[in-house]
């Protein structure tokens, strides 16, 4: 079993910063991809960031310049976010592609969220 924890939300205001940690644990035989997914009330799930192995980060539009997210190796990422708006305000879910064995397909896990509000 793969655990996902993650830490750092909370409220800030317009303008402020936050960092997110996300630590994965458990039978990790490596790790494919990291990243976070926001979601507000009534709104799909939306990428914000993610980071590949040997590749490239993706960041989402809205926020490319103004977050930042790192990969502490093995299995913890970090998204750091400046500069933060109001409607940045969701609940923010790490996600990571993961393989337990080395013949095994990877699966995707996810943590439980965290709350990041912004307030004006």
């Amino acid at each position: 079993q793969v655990q996902l924890v993650e830490s750092g939300g909370g409220l800030v205001q317009h303008g402020g910063s936050l960092r997110l940690s996300c630590a994965a644990s458990g039978s990790i035989f490596s790790i494919d991809f990291m990243g976070w997914y926001r979601q507000t009330p009534g709104k799909q799930r939306e990428l914000v960031a993610n980071i590949i192995s040997g590749g490239s980060n993706y960041y989402e539009d809205s926020v490319e310049g103004r977050f930042t997210l790192s990969r502490d190796y093995p299995n913890t990422v970090h998204l750091q976010m400046n500069s933060l708006k109001p409607e940045d305000t969701a609940v923010y879910y790490c996600y990571a592609g993961v393989k337990t064995t080395q013949n095994s397909p990877g699966h995707e896990y996810w943590g439980q969220g965290t709350q990041v509000t912004v307030s004006l």
